[in-house]
């Protein structure tokens, strides 16, 4: 693995903020399962919903921002980790920073630390998503 530091790592990306509409958890939740058992009425959030932030929140192309050629990119991972609720009706502001790139395999991966912050300051996801850029 080659881990020469890459002038990448320390970007940050543009801040976005997104708002938590029951209507964006309900259809996640009838995408992943549409069990009937499980109620947004309740406030579950399903724990793979900091991805429908980034998706709709985000309208910056990390690709552009991280000059890859986006032909060759592929998602190479998720990770969140939980520090808190999310609950319908914040809204989340998402802090992204390169946290690392190396080559491995002939490719090169790109490590994105993304934090998740409400409305009151609180840090409530921090999610790490691995691209690759296959040469």
């Amino acid at each position: 693995m080659n881990k020469q530091k890459d002038d990448r790592v320390g970007i940050k990306l543009e801040p976005f903020t997104y708002k938590v509409e029951r209507c964006k958890v309900r259809e996640l939740l009838c995408a992943l399962d549409n069990n009937p058992s499980v109620d947004v009425e309740d406030g579950f959030i399903p724990p793979t919903f900091p991805t429908v932030i980034e998706f709709w929140g985000s309208q910056t192309s990390i690709s552009k921002i991280l000059g890859l050629k986006i032909e060759k990119v592929l998602h190479g991972g998720q990770e969140y980790e939980y520090r808190g609720n999310i609950r319908i009706g914040d809204d989340i502001t998402v802090y992204g920073e390169v946290e690392d790139v190396y080559t491995k395999a002939a490719m090169i991966f790109v490590v994105i630390k993304k934090e998740f912050v409400n409305q009151h300051g609180e840090t409530v996801v921090v999610g790490r998503s691995t691209i690759i850029e296959r040469h």
